[in-house]
C-alpha cells in the first residue's frame, strides 16, 4: 500500500516538473525571487550594447567597418605594387647593363694599370714598404698581390662589372720584430688609398684591452675598441690569449664572438688583422674554426737573417742621421750573430735597442772628449754628432763575450 501511494506521488510530481508554464509563472522554479542572480548584478551580464564606454569600440556600422578593411587593403596592394616595381626596374637596369657589355668591344680602353697605381697613391704606399722594410720578399709579395686585386676591381668597376668585395680579414704569424705591425700600417693605408676603409688607420689591441675582469664587463670593452678601429684596421696582437682552452668560464670567448660577428656582418668597414707565433695561432684556429675560416689572407712573417739585420740597422742609422762606417758595421754584425744564439731574441726590436745603446755609447764618448777632456776647446763638430763607430758596437760585444752565462741574455 505504501509503495503505491510512493509511485503515484512520484508521478504527479513528474508530470507537473514538466508541464507548460502559465504567462506569470517563471520558466524555472530554481529561485524563489526572478531578481535573484547568484553571480551578482554585474553589468557584464545585464549588457545590452550601447551606452559602456568600455564596450562600445567593439559595436559599429557595418560600412565603416568594411570601408576600414578595404582602406589597409589597398595599402597593402599599393605597398606590393611598389616591391614589384621596384624590382622591376632592377631588372630592367641589370638588362642593359648586361646588354651594354656585351655590346662593349673587347678593345674599349680601360686605362693602364699604372695610371690607377700612381692616381690613387698605392704605388707610393708599395714603395714605402720596400723602403721601410728590409728582406720580407714573400710578404711583400703578398701585399702587392691584394693591391694588385683591389687596383683591378676598381678598373673592373669604372667599366660597369660586377664586383664584390674580397675578404680583406688577415693573418699575420711570425716571431716578435719581424714586421707585422708596420706592414697592418701599410695595408691600412693601401686600403683608404684605394676606398676600401674610410681612415686607414690601425689600431693596436691585446687581450687586456678586448676582455673583461668580471661579468658584463668584456662585451663594453671590446665593442669599444671595435668602434675605435671602424673604418681601418684592428689589428689584435697575440690572439691566441683570447681564448683559454682550459677554462669554459673565461670571458675571452665573448670577445671572440664579437669580433666573429663583426668580421662577418662589418667586412666592408672594418679589417681584423691577428697576429701571433705560428704555432700557436695555428692552435688558436683549432679552437676557433669560424675565425680561420673569415680570414681570406694569411701571411707568415719569416725571421731575418744576420745580414738582414745589418741593413735594418743602416734603414734605422739613415731614419735618425747618423753616420755609420764599414768598420762599425762589421762589428755589429758579429754582435747580431752573437745575439741570436741567445733566449728573448725579437728581431728588428733587438736590432733597435742595439742602436739606441750604440747611439748611447756614442755620446758618453763624445760627451768625455769634448766636455770633460776639453779637446778642440770644448768645439765638437757635426761629424761628431752623426757618428757611430766601431767601439760604440764593440761595448754590446763585449757585454756578450765576457758577461757570466746567467746574465748573457741581458746583452
Amino acid at each position: 500500500m505504501k509503495l503505491s501511494a510512493a509511485f503515484t506521488l512520484l508521478c504527479i510530481a513528474s508530470a507537473s516538473a514538466f508541464a507548460p508554464a502559465t504567462p506569470g509563472q517563471a520558466s524555472t522554479q530554481l529561485f524563489q525571487n526572478a531578481n535573484q542572480n547568484p553571480f551578482g548584478n554585474a553589468k557584464s551580464l545585464d549588457y545590452v550594447g550601447g551606452g559602456d564606454a568600455e564596450n562600445e569600440k567593439n559595436y559599429g556600422r557595418l560600412a565603416e567597418k568594411l570601408n576600414e578593411a578595404d582602406i589597409e587593403r589597398r595599402k597593402i596592394l599599393d605597398e606590393a605594387d611598389r616591391r614589384e616595381r621596384a624590382a622591376e626596374i632592377r631588372r630592367e637596369e641589370r638588362l642593359a647593363k648586361i646588354a651594354y657589355m656585351v655590346d662593349m668591344p673587347d678593345s674599349t680602353p680601360a686605362g693602364t694599370v699604372d695610371e690607377f697605381m700612381f692616381k690613387e697613391g698605392v704605388q707610393d704606399q708599395l714603395d714605402k714598404l720596400d723602403h721601410d722594410l728590409v728582406g720580407l720578399l714573400a710578404v711583400k709579395k703578398r701585399v702587392k698581390e691584394i693591391a694588385a686585386l683591389l687596383v683591378l676591381d676598381k678598373m673592373r668597376r669604372k667599366l660597369g662589372f660586377e664586383t664584390a668585395v674580397p675578404s680583406l680579414h688577415m693573418s699575420f704569424t711570425g716571431a716578435p720584430g719581424t714586421g707585422k705591425t708596420t706592414v697592418a700600417v701599410r695595408m691600412g693605408q693601401i686600403l683608404a688609398k684605394m676606398g676600401y676603409a674610410r681612415r686607414g688607420h690601425v689600431v693596436l689591441a691585446t687581450r687586456d684591452d678586448l676582455v673583461g675582469q668580471y661579468v658584463g664587463h668584456t662585451a663594453p670593452k671590446t665593442k669599444e675598441m671595435i668602434k675605435k678601429a671602424m673604418g681601418g684596421v684592428l689589428l689584435v696582437d697575440e690572439a691566441y690569449y683570447l681564448y683559454n682552452a682550459a677554462n669554459d668560464r673565461d670571458y675571452g670567448q665573448e670577445s671572440i664572438e664579437i669580433l666573429l660577428n663583426v668580421m662577418e656582418n662589418n667586412s666592408d668597414d672594418l679589417v681584423v688583422a691577428v697576429a701571433g707565433y705560428k704555432d700557436r695561432m695555428d692552435k688558436f684556429f683549432s679552437y676557433i674554426p669560424g675565425m680561420m675560416s673569415r680570414i681570406g689572407n694569411h701571411i707568415d712573417f719569416p725571421n731575418y737573417s744576420s745580414e738582414e739585420l745589418v741593413q735594418i740597422a743602416a734603414v734605422m742609422s739613415r731614419d735618425l742621421e747618423y753616420d755609420i762606417d764599414d768598420a762599425a758595421y762589421a762589428t755589429f754584425h758579429e754582435y747580431i750573430k752573437e745575439r741570436m744564439e741567445l733566449p728573448f731574441f725579437s728581431n728588428a726590436r733587438t736590432v733597435r735597442n742595439a742602436m739606441d745603446r750604440a747611439r748611447m755609447n756614442s755620446a758618453i764618448r763624445t760627451f768625455e772628449k769634448y766636455a770633460i777632456n776639453g779637446e778642440n776647446g770644448g768645439m765638437c763638430s757635426v761629424a761628431d754628432l752623426k757618428n757611430i763607430s766601431s767601439d760604440d758596437f764593440q761595448v754590446l760585444l763585449d757585454d756578450i763575450l765576457n758577461a757570466d752565462v746567467n746574465k748573457r741574455i741581458f746583452a
